[in-house]
């Protein structure tokens, strides 16, 4: 600037500048598909649109790259930093579930106790995190839910679950349940804490960067148990 300070170059039409070969560079988006010939046949990194004013002896147009040019970003936030943004805007509520015995009401040793997950939770989710220039997206999805009974069992599921319906009777829970063998008398409130633990498979991309990451989220409910 006029100050002598060292600025961030971005024209929101052109991209970010770079002083490797004083061209703005763009991603593009939607970048090409698998197989276009920008890629020149590398499937990691990312495809920019290259515009070069000034220097008319610089291609530009799609460019493949393994990592961001020189410049790219400015001094802004990391694509690593952009995806814990995007991350922290998830929609990931704690689990709402349901279970048989009811809360509030008592079941029985050795009949079979169903648990499933509440409402539409059981699907991806997506948010995502920008600054000029750069955009990074974070998709979650729920891979298992994990059931502490609070008699020392656990019970990992791979899906939500099956609501309990009076047809079903005394059967077990074709997805997701547990039998216990002992009365909760004894246990603190003469119930067992039984806490469902969903976790969430998080992948994220954007600035030709991309990551994993897991998050959980958890809640507790109690299950009175008779002879």
């Amino acid at each position: 600037d006029v100050a002598g300070n060292l600025v961030d170059c971005y024209l929101p039409v052109f991209g970010w500048w770079s002083p490797e070969n004083r061209c703005h560079w763009r991603l593009a988006d939607p970048q090409p598909p698998v197989g276009h010939p920008a890629w020149e046949g590398n499937t990691d990194g990312a495809i920019y649109l290259v515009v070069c004013m000034g220097a008319p002896s610089t291609s530009g147009g799609f460019v493949w790259r393994a990592d961001p040019p020189p410049g790219f970003g400015g001094s802004g936030p990391t694509p690593e930093e952009l995806a814990q943004r995007a991350v922290e805007h998830l929609p990931l509520a704690q689990p709402q579930f349901g279970m048989t015995p009811t809360p509030g009401s008592t079941g029985l040793v050795g009949l079979p106790v169903w648990l499933w997950l509440s409402g539409d939770v059981w699907a991806p989710v997506s948010a995502t995190a920008s600054v000029p220039g750069l955009s990074v997206t974070a998709t979650a999805t729920p891979v298992t839910v994990e059931w502490d009974m609070g008699d020392g069992t656990t019970v990992t599921c791979r899906s939500a679950g099956i609501p309990y319906e009076p047809s079903a009777g005394d059967s077990m829970s074709p997805e997701c349940g547990h039998r216990y063998d002992r009365p909760s008398s004894g246990e603190p409130d003469e119930a067992y804490d039984v806490t469902a633990t969903v976790t969430w498979d998080i992948q994220w991309s954007g600035g030709g960067a991309s990551g994993a990451l897991t998050q959980t989220r958890s809640a507790t409910t109690q299950a009175r148990i008779g002879e």
